[in-house]
């Protein structure tokens, strides 16, 4: 399964990319986590179903110093194409 999310709200300086990998880390994951320049942040991931749907309710929580208004998800056929779970620019 693959998945495209954007997280609005106070989600960067806050440590929500950490987070992100921290929880992704031993689910089989792929993907990419970075701070856009509109302030929020984007989250591409692969991998199983499960593990997928786990870190997108993750997503919604945050990080302690994070306050999410709003998780866009968009579901995505799988490609296999992702790297393992990392931060890009």
């Amino acid at each position: 399964m693959r998945a495209r999310a954007v997280v609005r709200g106070r989600v960067q300086m806050v440590g929500f990319r950490a987070y992100v990998l921290h929880h992704a880390a031993g689910d089989g994951l792929h993907g990419t986590v970075r701070n856009q320049r509109d302030g929020t942040l984007e989250v591409t991931l692969e991998g199983p179903r499960e593990a997928v749907e786990n870190l997108i309710r993750l997503l919604h929580r945050g990080p302690s110093g994070a306050q999410v208004d709003r998780v866009d998800v968009e579901y995505q056929p799988a490609s296999g194409e992702l790297p393992p779970m990392r931060v890009t620019a």
